[in-house]
């Protein structure tokens, strides 16, 4: 059985003049122990699928469809229930650990503060487990530094006091967004092998939010590709990223900067994401691709075309293999 399952989830901000669909009809899973990559453009609907997932949409966001983990229902869940599933199976790693962590507070109340309401420990048990945390995520004199605030860490540490404090209930599943975007390349390395080597260790699974295919490549077992709310690609990694079946995915991978090539300029998606507050009635994708055709007037659904992959287009694919630019 799956650990995380998502079926036709959907997610709708009402604003005082439209409707913005930021999530349309994602359906996927996440199995115990893997690694799943979403990937895509800033406003492709990562960011809120996984908010909707932990019940921390903002005030004006609703979710439809189903999230069961572990077997349990938990998609727009009680207060109560979605705090203690929240507790003790699942966490998230948010961008940015500065508006994340409270100022005020030291990061040992902070973290203690966890393991008092959800654990029952007393405080003094609940500081002493926070800094074996902290020593696990690696962090110099955890001991001395856990009673520092924020601001007296580095951004880099700061990031580790945020998984610390994303693991202290052991969960099942890890969410972690964009967990390296602030940092600079060897951080960002040291980050993605420590979280490896803590999901190894505690046998979690991960689901990782993030535009950088080269993380992708380097952490996850399968990748889901997101554009204008709805998955476009999902299949393992490798077999993705080396025969892409989306023309969006395709897109992405080629803007990747290379160093095998003589060509001067990186290849562009042209155009613009869409307006979710207006979505398109076919293909989102349509103004942007060089494969579009009259059939994609319409939606194309997301369909199976080999072993555990999954495309959502209506181009042949060997259109696709072969690069042309094919307009019926």
């Amino acid at each position: 059985m799956a650990l995380l399952d998502i079926r036709d989830l959907s997610v709708r901000f009402h604003t005082h003049d439209a409707e913005v669909h930021a999530v349309n009809d994602v359906s996927l899973t996440v199995q115990p122990g893997e690694t799943l990559g979403i990937v895509g453009e800033s406003g492709s609907g990562k960011s809120q699928l996984a908010f909707a997932v932990m019940g921390l949409l903002a005030r004006n966001g609703r979710a439809f469809g189903s999230v069961r983990l572990d077997g349990q229902e938990i998609l727009n869940a009680p207060p109560k229930v979605i705090n203690r599933v929240r507790a003790e199976k699942i966490a998230m790693i948010f961008q940015d650990p500065m508006t994340s962590l409270n100022p005020y507070m030291r990061v040992s109340d902070q973290m203690a503060e966890v393991l008092v309401l959800h654990k029952g420990l007393s405080k003094r048990a609940a500081v002493a487990e926070s800094v074996r945390m902290l020593d696990a995520v690696r962090i110099p004199d955890a001991k001395g530094r856990v009673r520092l605030y924020p601001h007296e860490f580095s951004g880099g540490m700061r990031q580790r006091v945020m998984i610390a404090m994303a693991l202290l209930c052991r969960p099942k599943l890890l969410i972690a967004d964009e967990p390296t975007t602030a940092l600079d390349v060897t951080v960002q390395a040291q980050i993605m092998t420590l979280l490896a080597d803590l999901q190894r260790d505690l046998g979690m699974a991960m689901m990782l939010i993030t535009h950088d295919l080269g993380v992708v490549a380097g952490s996850c077992s399968r990748v889901a590709v997101m554009y204008g709310g709805r998955i476009r690609e999902l299949g393992p990694v490798g077999p993705v990223f080396a025969d892409p079946a989306h023309p969006y995915t395709q897109g992405l991978l080629s803007a990747i900067p290379r160093i095998d090539t003589d060509e001067g300029e990186l290849a562009v998606i042209p155009g613009q994401p869409p307006d979710m507050s207006r979505p398109p009635q076919g293909c989102a994708f349509r103004p942007r691709c060089a494969y579009c055709r009259d059939d994609c007037d319409n939606r194309p659904p997301l369909a199976s075309f080999a072993p555990d992959r999954w495309r959502a287009c209506f181009a042949p694919l060997a259109e696709l293999r072969a690069g042309t630019e094919s307009r019926p």
